[in-house]
């Protein structure tokens, strides 16, 4: 097992980020200036018997098409599929890029958002969100049999991030030169070859890097975040029914182990519990 510790100063920024998603300022609702629409209720979800849901698409292993051309899947897929089936209806997946996702929501286009959608004090200023079912924490990951074991051990070592993540910043903040990448796969690449020293990402990548190298990836996380970032359906404000509707379905398959299942097959563990 990866030997894991605090990851002092990281805390402030990890529940703002999950590989980013549902963080980017663009995406800020009001940013697009359309109408807002009022709330969907359960009733009108039912009597339609269709769930409409924004979604990516394109990001792996949440909501993307197998191989780049096939059917859409992943986590996010799954779960909300599987809450549709508790509600009775059909779920219809609207494919939008991330920055016009709330968009979408506002003018009444989707009736709700899976793709990762971050829990933070703006958003529920004016969206609902249903209780969470991801839950995860920043990581900071490193060759196996490396020095480092903490964000104190990065002074004068070389990080491999995004720039446009805001782990660049944390890994500044420690000390560290960044050698920008496009994605934590080419980060990790850098590190297996020796040409940098850790990367700093969230939980959730890392998991999902390992299961599609089967395990053996020769790196570790050696700490992690106390902060947990929470993730959830949301929807626009209205929609108190649908919201308690997807609250009880999401309980629900809790209960039967189905988050679980969804977790084990994209993460190999339970991400749907903190």
């Amino acid at each position: 097992m990866p030997r894991r510790s605090t990851l002092a100063g990281l805390a402030a920024v990890a529940a703002a980020s999950v590989v980013l998603v549902g963080c980017s300022s663009s995406a800020e609702p009001g940013a697009s200036g359309e109408a807002e629409s009022s709330g969907v209720t359960l009733e009108q979800v039912q009597e339609a018997g269709v769930l409409v849901v924004g979604t990516e698409g394109t990001y792996s292993p949440f909501s993307f098409h197998e191989g780049g051309a096939g059917a859409l899947t992943g986590y996010d897929v799954e779960v909300i599929t599987a809450v549709g089936e508790q509600l009775g209806v059909e779920v219809e997946f609207v494919e939008t890029q991330w920055d016009a996702i709330f968009a979408a929501l506002d003018s009444g286009r989707i009736d709700v958002i899976a793709n990762q959608v971050s829990i933070t004090p703006e958003r529920q200023e004016r969206y609902l969100f249903s209780e969470p079912y991801t839950y995860s924490t920043g990581v900071l990951v490193v060759p196996e049999g490396s020095d480092i074991a903490s964000l104190d051990d990065l002074a004068g070592r070389v990080s491999a991030q995004s720039l446009t993540s805001n782990w660049a910043e944390v890994a500044r903040g420690a000390g560290a030169e960044v050698e920008e990448v496009e994605g934590f796969a080419q980060a990790a690449e850098l590190l297996r070859s020796g040409r940098v020293d850790a990367t700093i990402n969230d939980s959730l990548t890392f998991l999902d890097y390992e299961q599609a190298q089967g395990g053996e990836t020769g790196l570790e996380a050696v700490a992690e975040t106390d902060e947990v970032s929470e993730s959830a359906v949301a929807m626009r404000q209205g929609s108190e029914s649908l919201l308690a509707a997807i609250d009880e379905a999401l309980a629900a398959l809790a209960a039967d182990g189905t988050l679980a299942e969804i977790s084990q097959v994209y993460f190999g563990e339970d991400v749907s519990q903190p």
